[in-house]
């Protein structure tokens, strides 16, 4: 038996990727703010597991508690694989670092590189009990590869979390657990994170003109076509390179 745990699934990326787990044969768990009816009505169709948790990714209690209860339900199963996939995020404040609001950056850090560092650190220990193998992706950016003015946070937690992926990978690999934890960078998407970026203004974010075209050239990707090179990458459980920062690109 097989589950992945995926976080941000009330829509977009994460709402595609469940869809596309559940699809394929894997029980899924869920966890957002707002619980998705819709993948609830997939699981009964496709006769698989779907559950929801709802957690507050801004509460480091609230991860550890919610990872507890999801430990109790899982980890009852005879697991083969477990997929954890740590894809919710935000994007504010989006701004000149010197306007940011100290509270604001906390916030942003928390829920973008903290939340996902200590999802993934909780899995690995467990699983690594129960001697089941881990598969552990964090939604990256390219915005980790290069300063983008406005971007100061996102820019920074995204590339935290690159260095973090080759760091615990490294670790891994020592300890040789069988646990591969990977980045991925998902390009642009037609997602409500663009809408937010094309709201702000120039002074906020001065490459909006560039974000306003992608929408307006339809150069916006669907978040079904990037889930499914992301499901597909992690499914190829003996292709997977360890540590890597996989790219959309690459495959499209």
């Amino acid at each position: 038996m097989k589950y992945a745990v995926i976080t941000g699934v009330s829509r977009g990326l994460g709402e595609s990727i469940a869809t596309l787990f559940l699809q394929s044969g894997t029980h899924v768990i869920g966890i957002a703010r707002s619980e998705n009816k819709q993948l609830s009505q997939l699981a009964e169709q496709h006769n698989m597991i779907y559950k929801h948790y709802t957690c507050d990714l801004a509460d480091t209690h609230a991860i550890e508690k919610t990872f507890q209860a999801i430990s109790d339900d899982v980890f009852r199963e005879e697991l083969t694989t477990l997929y954890l996939v740590n894809n919710a995020a935000v994007l504010e404040p989006m701004d000149q670092a010197m306007n940011i609001k100290s509270a604001d950056l906390a916030y942003h850090m928390q829920v973008n590189t903290v939340a996902p560092m200590v999802m993934t650190n909780l899995f690995m220990k467990k699983v690594n009990e129960k001697q089941i193998p881990l598969i552990s992706v964090t939604i990256s950016s390219g915005a980790a590869e290069r300063p983008v003015y406005g971007w100061s946070a996102y820019c920074s937690s995204k590339a935290s979390i690159n260095m973090y992926t080759k760091t615990v990978a490294l670790e891994q690999e020592e300890l040789n657990t069988g646990t591969k934890v990977i980045a991925f960078s998902p390009g642009v998407m037609n997602t409500v994170m663009q809408e937010k970026i094309r709201a702000s203004s120039h002074e906020e974010f001065i490459e909006v003109d560039k974000f306003k075209a992608y929408k307006k050239n339809d150069l916006l990707k669907s978040t079904d076509t990037v889930g499914r090179i992301l499901v597909d990458i992690m499914t190829d459980e003996t292709g997977l390179i360890n540590g890597k920062i996989y790219n959309v690109k690459d495959y499209i």
